[in-house]
């Protein structure tokens, strides 16, 4: 009886290790189109807030907060 329930043990052993590598090989390339939509969407923010922060109005009142911090005294 050991022995069956040894080789049981090895063969689920074997069995999972299978199973592991064959999951690891089909979510291979998921990451890297995650990735890169992620990537993309970070382009996408960065563009929307680059054109936000250069319009006149956050552009003045940035300068203005700025300056204001800059002339405080200590």
């Amino acid at each position: 009886m050991k022995r069956t329930t040894t080789s049981r043990k090895n063969a689920m052993s074997r069995l999972g290790r299978r199973l592991r590598r064959c999951r690891a090989a089909a979510e291979a390339g998921m990451s890297t189109a995650e990735y890169a939509v992620g990537t993309i969407a970070a382009c996408g923010f960065a563009a929307v807030l680059y054109k936000i922060v250069t319009s006149g109005p956050v552009r003045t009142a940035l300068t203005g907060v700025i300056e204001k911090a800059l002339h405080a005294p200590f």
